[in-house]
């Protein structure tokens, strides 16, 4: 049995946090809302995950200390516009854990930094790995069988993550390609975003699947300008993210679009969705990156408009289908 501190409470949080409460781990949860962890704690409830009782083994506390007491492992499930004001609570326990595992799919966007080297920033001396694949929380907790993929530059780090978390029903694989898990994580949101506006439209699945099929072309061409190995992007932390994020309407990115191709502004949208949706937050750093690399990524380019410009929707579709005559394979 290990001591695990899940950092943040939101949905995929405390999805994991019940995974390693079953796999017979001690868990200690940190939320920044006393009303929050009050409830989790009285109630055995998450207002992100309806239907599902909480173990009465899980604790549920805003003092930082408190959460890290004797923890060999930490988990960050913050969204990744908090993971560093998160992290940054926890830096003075980080250094002795045997791993830090970051659970979030996205990028800091003013400083384009995946998430695993936020917190190698804040705690230099920690092994740091990256949980991610395609498991949506909500069925996660319900115990249905799904694989991921556990990657870091330490294979020990990969491993522990792999058997901290690996059951029945939550299978884990593990990889060096730290880069391009990441990446694959956090990129696919933006074009989820993309396979929502063309459900809000009303387009139908020939053109979901050419979104999806082009979509996972760019994300591996910018994951490879940045290091990343090209066949990570055939994985689970690749296409198989991609594809369930694109098509479930568990994914709240997918919501988000299909608001936005009925008509809706990004304000109305979020407000609708009520919970963080990374692939608004990625957008504009994925383009920011992708200038610098000098890699062509036409959809997220054109989901960014729609965004941030009031672009509309169908102009952008137009647009996309309109672009100059290329070869398939063009890299």
């Amino acid at each position: 049995m290990s001591r695990v501190s899940v950092i943040s409470s939101g949905s995929w949080g405390t999805a994991l946090a019940v995974v390693l409460i079953n796999n017979g781990h001690s868990v200690r949860m940190w939320s920044h809302s006393p009303a929050e962890a009050e409830n989790m704690n009285k109630n055995r409830k998450s207002e992100f995950l309806p239907g599902a009782e909480l173990p009465g083994a899980l604790y549920v506390t805003t003092d930082a200390a408190e959460a890290a007491e004797g923890a060999e492992f930490f988990v960050n499930a913050a969204p990744s516009k908090f993971t560093r004001s998160a992290l940054e609570r926890f830096a003075p326990f980080l250094a002795g854990a045997r791993a830090v595992i970051t659970v979030s799919k996205g990028l800091e966007e003013r400083t384009l930094s995946r998430l695993s080297e936020v917190i190698s920033e804040i705690a230099p001396e920690a092994r740091v790995a990256a949980l991610t694949g395609p498991s949506h929380a909500e069925e996660v907790v319900r115990r249905i069988p799904t694989a991921c993929v556990s990657a870091s530059a330490y294979p020990e780090a990969a491993r522990d993550a792999q058997n901290l978390f690996m059951n029945q029903d939550f299978r884990i694989y593990t990889t060096g390609d730290i880069i391009g898990a990441e990446l694959g994580g956090a990129l696919k949101n933006v074009i989820a975003v993309a396979a929502g506006i063309s459900d809000g439209l009303g387009y139908g699945d020939n053109t979901k699947a050419a979104l999806m099929t082009r979509g996972i072309a760019e994300i591996a061409r910018l994951g490879c300008a940045m290091g990343a190995k090209h066949e990570t992007f055939g994985g689970l932390a690749g296409i198989g993210d991609l594809i369930v994020t694109c098509t479930s309407m568990h994914s709240r990115n997918r919501r988000a679009g299909i608001l936005l191709g009925r008509g809706k502004t990004l304000d109305e949208t979020l407000g609708e969705v009520r919970m963080v949706v990374e692939g608004v937050d990625t957008a504009r750093a994925a383009l920011l990156l992708a200038e610098k690399h000098g890699v062509s990524m036409p959809i997220t380019k054109e989901v960014n408009e729609v965004l941030f410009n009031a672009k509309e929707p169908r102009r952008a579709v137009l647009d996309l289908m309109l672009r100059d005559k290329t070869t398939e394979t063009r890299q």
